[in-house]
């Protein structure tokens, strides 16, 4: 397996594929580089380099104890840039990821990324404060907490439900992704999984958005029940100095498997802008 060592001696899995103009993947919350296979292969198979990390204490990296904050995932990225001489780079970001990416490209981007895309994105700040009034209140991510810490099991096999618009009436359930997300969420290490709700609900991303001079695509489906758009998508694309939105009518929060077909074609066109 590829893994590289940062500072700390954390072991970050990644995956390395083709060649051509490389494509960063950074996964949600509390999932892995796999969640990604349906934009690995198909941007693959367009001649770019594609490439996926584990998250520390996510999938197949080192479940470490500490370290589970917006700066080490990004001085993480930073290293795998590094060691991949990774350059004119797209990074794209769901859920959590998207927090991620911001954060690398503001910190650490520069000479080295050339688009970075927001896809049902955390940014800019999801919980609610005096200064973000319409937030989630913090009794929603107590829960969040409860489940994982104490019945983690089922906990994430009821989380797929509202994560894929599943719920909702008419809906046509995938049991095979229900069971993917399953599979990667126990994949990963439960201090990681509790230790990164503070940090995708907590992080204030304004001033990154703010600072990054690249273009940037914000996707976020309309119906999105884990990070609601009015509050996210809808917010980010305003702070960001060439920030283009697309929002999708009924689309779920993880519309990058269940809508895959769509959120590729937009991606490409995106990058061949």
């Amino acid at each position: 397996m590829s893994k590289i060592t940062v500072a700390d001696g954390t072991e970050i899995y990644y995956k390395d594929w083709g060649t051509g103009q490389p494509i960063v993947f950074h996964h949600g919350w509390p999932l892995s580089g796999d969640d990604w296979d349906g934009q690995m292969m198909f941007f693959l198979n367009k001649g770019f380099r594609v490439i996926a990390h584990d998250r520390r204490g996510h999938g197949r990296s080192s479940q470490t104890a500490d370290g589970h904050d917006m700066d080490t995932y990004a001085a993480d990225v930073a290293e795998l840039a590094r060691v991949l001489d990774l350059k004119d780079a797209i990074h794209v970001g769901h859920s959590t990821g998207g927090g991620e990416v911001i954060r690398y490209v503001a910190k650490y981007g520069q000479g080295r990324v050339a688009k970075a895309v927001l896809i049902s994105a955390v940014t800019p700040l999801m919980v609610q404060t005096e200064a973000n009034p319409d937030g989630i209140p913090m009794a929603i991510f107590d829960e969040i907490r409860e489940g994982t810490a104490t019945k983690r099991p089922q906990y994430f096999q009821d989380f797929t439900l509202p994560f894929y618009g599943y719920n909702r009436e008419g809906a046509t359930i995938s049991q095979g992704i229900r069971d993917n997300w399953w599979r990667q969420g126990m994949m990963g290490g439960i201090k990681a999984h509790y230790d990164c709700i503070k940090a995708f609900s907590e992080t204030d991303f304004t001033e990154d958005l703010k600072s990054v001079d690249v273009p940037v695509l914000v996707l976020h489906g309309e119906d999105d029940q884990i990070v609601p758009f009015p509050l996210t998508g809808a917010r980010a694309v305003k702070l960001l100095k060439d920030g283009k939105l697309i929002s999708y009518p009924g689309f779920p929060h993880g519309m990058p498997a269940t809508e895959a077909a769509t959120i590729n074609a937009d991606l490409l066109a995106f990058i061949n802008s």
